[in-house]
């Protein structure tokens, strides 16, 4: 009965994840229940505590789902699992680290439906989307999406991708993880313990006649050395990095030892961005972003910044001024 207990908790904590369209659940042990949070529109949610006697239970039952380890616990762990709940079908990720009063645990969801990948429903002005798209007709170069974590750059990318598949173009993508399965992509999942890094499988797709490739994130020197030699043999590489706006792509590149003049001739955009929560009549719902689009590696005049696209979408009464101070510093 204890198991079949457990077993119903879970299900409720996960529905009323769906129902508040959260991406992420929080379980969070305390020195006398447990926590549980959901991130919903980027920020976090309190709700109802679990009993502390059953932390153990719904841990291992957590686990179970994503074929993790359950005799484990002190050592972090990361799991994944196909979810169906009600008419939805999620893709469940899973991740576990040990903490003073037992594992937290954050699981997120992804909804397969729920995806935007049309580039003219992310938010970007009718100027700043038709110089994207002037950008990434381009056969060849770099575009860089930029922004903190949790910022919209994967969606941003699939749009991209979406938008740029057809039967004529060969499109792979080195990922980590594959947050959306897109019809007709060639996705490669990284796998560090089998040895399949971002450099390792970049290599491998150059061998497989690629027209456009996505790297899920330049993270080192190796990962953007490969990238820059296939911006230069012909191909049409997208990928992210984490910095504040666009025009510190090109710093951070050279940082990681990239040299001058190759950012120079490969990097053909820059999309720096930050997701918002929109007005509603009851409350905020729903988020939209603001953006930076910079054609080349470097400003040019007239270029909208980041903070003028968030004065603009406060103007049109998208948002608000506390909201865009939330995850931007507006000047007075």
């Amino acid at each position: 009965m204890e198991s079949n207990g457990i077993v119903s908790l879970l299900d409720e904590i996960l529905a009323q994840a769906v129902e508040l369209h959260a991406s992420d659940i929080h379980l969070e042990p305390r020195e006398d229940y447990v926590r549980v949070r959901y991130r919903v529109d980027g920020l976090l949610q309190e709700s109802a505590p679990v009993h502390k006697g059953k932390q153990a239970a719904l841990i291992s039952r957590v686990k179970v789902m994503v074929n993790l380890d359950i005799a484990e616990s002190r050592l972090p762990q990361d799991g994944r699992s196909d979810l169906k709940i009600g008419k939805n079908q999620f893709d469940l990720r899973v991740s576990t680290i040990p903490t003073i009063h037992g594992e937290k645990i954050v699981l997120r969801l992804l909804n397969r439906r729920h995806v935007h990948l049309n580039l003219e429903e992310l938010g970007l002005t009718k100027e700043s989307l038709l110089l994207y798209e002037k950008i990434i007709e381009k056969k060849s170069g770099i575009v860089l999406v930029t922004g903190p974590t949790g910022s919209g750059k994967t969606t941003t990318l699939y749009a991209t991708l979406s938008q740029l598949n057809s039967k004529e173009v060969n499109i792979m993508t080195v990922e980590d993880p594959i947050e959306y399965q897109l019809p007709g992509i060639n996705q490669i999942q990284v796998n560090a313990k089998s040895g399949l890094t971002f450099a390792r499988g970049l290599r491998s797709i150059l061998r497989q006649d690629p027209d456009i490739i996505m790297i899920g994130e330049i993270r080192d020197l190796e990962t953007a050395r490969i990238a820059i030699q296939s911006a230069l043999t012909g191909h049409l590489v997208f990928s992210t990095l984490h910095t504040n706006d666009a025009p510190s792509a090109a710093t951070r590149l050279m940082e990681m030892g990239i040299e001058k003049y190759l950012v120079e001739a490969t990097v053909i955009g820059v999309v720096a961005q930050r997701l918002i929560r929109k007005i509603a009549p009851e409350g905020y719902k729903g988020r939209t972003g603001i953006y930076e689009v910079m054609a080349g590696c470097a400003p040019s005049a007239g270029m909208r910044t980041l903070k003028q696209d968030a004065a603009l979408k406060v103007e049109r009464g998208v948002t608000s001024r506390e909201e865009i101070g939330r995850v931007l510093p507006l000047e007075d």
